[in-house]
């Protein structure tokens, strides 16, 4: 899965000329606003066929809210200098 991931990942935003400006990325910084716009729109705005043609953060938000919650027993947590 992860070799897919990266394969996708080169041609949809290393190699496409639509994600990389003419010439190349000129620093560092260039370059992480690439991948950090190349995330948010995989994650976002792209439809992908294996979820129903949705974006994965839709996909997980109407998961989450069609789950019902799990109670579990509170245990306090103790803070402090002395707590053990």
């Amino acid at each position: 899965m992860a070799e897919a991931m990266n394969s996708l990942f080169r041609a949809e935003c290393v190699r496409n000329p639509v994600m990389r400006p003419k010439g190349g990325w000129k620093n560092v910084t260039d370059v992480e606003i690439a991948v950090a716009e190349y995330v948010d729109w995989f994650n976002h705005r792209r439809l992908h066929g294996e979820i129903g043609l949705v974006p994965p953060a839709e996909f997980e938000a109407n998961h989450w809210a069609s789950v019902t919650p799990e109670r579990y027993p509170e245990t306090p947590v103790r803070t402090g200098a002395n707590s053990k």
